[in-house]
């Protein structure tokens, strides 16, 4: 019976949550609507707790704050799709709650989970049940009952794991999505996954050996995540030196949030960083005041910025706190260097395969990041891209659903202004960059004009079925060519020439006047043509330009505007 666990028990219940889901991590990727081979929940969260056990076996944490502060800064850096950065919040709300202890009994433990489950329903923009989100917060709940009845920390992390495997079989019928496939959520499967190895090194059990198991039947994954609009005129950041360690910032986070939006606070013990967007900026700090010794602030009217504002004014005034240069001086690859603004507005862009890298350059992208489809890129990695390049703003484009969050994550992380376009495929992001004006006056009118953009582009994508599976009336077969449209199952076939021919019809019945064709890395030059000819039969009035996106998994992404 174990009543209290310390700073090196807690790296070892974490070495051993990532190695249970290492394990396991391709039954969760096949826990996926479309029996596409992109499935990659598993992947991102043990990828995400990965970072973790990279940072902790490299020292031996004295104390329990130590240990969970180097876990949740390792995770925030380096979560990857909309499961990971729910997983890194989880963490660090935990990390908040335990705080200055050196050992922590059952009770103060499960108080701190649920302050990860406050966390992470905090920072999403619109929570949605049936996901991870009700597994961790039931799962947290039912740990404090527990807690309250004995100080057995086996038995309470056991009580909350049955109680999140309660709530994960519920998650089929809470949401549609997961209710139409008959499924349960995989962000929630992979949760319970690491707190079962948690668990188990509580109780001396071996860690699983680090080989995958046989995929398993398709359940469910799905994007609940919908991404911010920028409404507001002034770009305001500041720093506020507390005068109460202990201040709840509650009260003025639903402040700002009734006079602004793109709210992000970050906090340590002495001091809290606000990133707000809002028409009152002299509201906002008059209000944050109340709690403390106002330091630095930095505002910026985003529909007048003056062309001098780069002048290395905003790298003194918006450095981050003490708190998050402290996490950036531990990750594996050192400090790295923010460029200074030499410009207004930078750009960068998420693709996978070198042909899609180059249309982005073509189009006056400052830089690219690797990934997509299959292995999404880290907040690290992002946040990297946008440092270096030398902009006051800088605008993402994820081109992928399951990436938006991870970026928007960056916001908090570097003193530049970072504006996420939620573009979740490659023609949107494409279609973003070929509608922006170099010279608009600020950076919400250039945001508006590429976010207004991304509805005129219709996309298709064309890969394989990874397994069978009976989806939505397709009686679909391993191996089967797949067509999705936004997002969508659009039809299946066994002959790829077929599926185009049907792709190419629908062009003409959305009377598309535009249509490109960025065929994959599997895909010869030759076939290429033969498709486009396909489009130019069933299309002839409209524009066809065929390139090679060099992609892998998907043979085809198919832009028709």
């Amino acid at each position: 019976m174990k009543e209290q666990i310390t700073g090196g028990l807690f790296k070892r219940m974490i070495l051993h949550g990532a190695a249970a889901i290492t394990a396991q991590k391709q039954a969760i990727n096949d826990l996926n609507v479309f029996p596409v081979p992109d499935g990659d929940t598993g992947t991102n969260m043990s990828m995400t707790i990965g970072a973790a056990v990279t940072e902790l076996k490299k020292t031996e944490p004295a104390t329990l704050d130590k240990a969970v502060s180097i876990t949740a800064s390792a995770l925030l850096r380096g979560a990857r799709g909309n499961s990971g950065v729910i997983l890194s919040l989880l963490f660090r709300g935990l990390s908040k709650g335990l705080k200055g202890l050196e050992t922590a009994g059952a009770a103060e433990f499960a108080a701190a989970m649920q302050e990860g489950v406050s966390s992470a329903y905090k920072a999403v923009m619109k929570p949605a049940e049936g996901t991870v989100l009700t597994v961790s917060r039931l799962a947290a709940m039912r740990a404090a009952e527990r807690a309250a009845e004995e100080t057995d920390f086996e038995k309470v992390l056991e009580a909350a794991i049955q109680e999140g495997y309660e709530a994960l079989a519920q998650t089929t019928d809470m949401n549609p999505v997961l209710k139409k496939a008959g499924v349960v959520d995989a962000g929630g499967k992979g949760y319970l996954l690491i707190l079962e190895g948690m668990l188990a090194e509580l109780r001396g059990e071996p860690m699983p050996e680090a080989v995958e198991e046989a995929p398993q039947k398709a359940k469910a994954d799905f994007d609940v995540f919908s991404t911010e609009e920028i409404t507001f005129a002034f770009d305001t950041v500041f720093i506020v030196r507390k005068n109460d360690p202990n201040v709840d910032l509650d009260p003025f986070r639903a402040y700002l949030n009734s006079i602004g939006d793109s709210l992000v606070i970050g906090e340590d013990d002495e001091a809290f960083k606000v990133h707000v967007h809002t028409n009152i900026p002299g509201s906002a700090l008059t209000e944050g005041q109340k709690y403390g010794t106002l330091e630095l602030a930095k505002i910026e009217n985003m529909r007048t910025q003056y062309e001098d504002v780069a002048a290395g004014k905003k790298a003194q005034s918006v450095d981050d706190l003490e708190m998050e240069e402290a996490e950036a001086s531990e990750t594996p690859e050192g400090v790295h260097v923010v460029a200074p603004p030499e410009k207004k507005y930078g750009f960068l862009s998420v693709c996978a395969g070198d042909g899609l890298a180059a249309v982005f350059q073509d189009l006056g992208v400052d830089g690219v990041v690797s990934g997509g489809q299959t292995m999404n890129p880290s907040t690290e990695s992002i946040l990297e891209g946008v440092d270096q390049i030398p902009a006051e703003t800088v605008f993402i484009l994820p081109n992928n659903g399951n990436i938006i969050m991870a970026a928007q994550q960056c916001a908090a992380l570097t003193e530049k202004n970072v504006v996420v376009i939620p573009s979740k495929t490659v023609p949107q992001g494409i279609t973003a960059m070929m509608n922006v004006d170099f010279e608009a006056p600020d950076a919400e009118t250039l945001a508006n004009a590429m976010t207004d953009s991304l509805s005129g582009v219709t996309t298709a994508q064309i890969t394989y079925a990874a397994r069978d599976s009976d989806f939505d009336g397709f009686d679909i077969k391993e191996g089967d060519y797949l067509a999705l449209e936004e997002g969508k199952l659009f039809g299946t076939e066994k002959s790829l020439q077929n599926l185009l021919k049907k792709l190419a019809e629908n062009a003409k019945k959305r009377d598309a006047s535009f249509i490109s064709l960025y065929f994959g890395e599997d895909v010869t030059e030759e076939e290429a043509q033969a498709a486009g000819k396909l489009f130019e039969d069933a299309c002839p009035g409209a524009e066809i330009m065929i390139l090679s996106g060099g992609q892998p998994v998907y043979y085809y992404i198919i832009s028709m505007e």
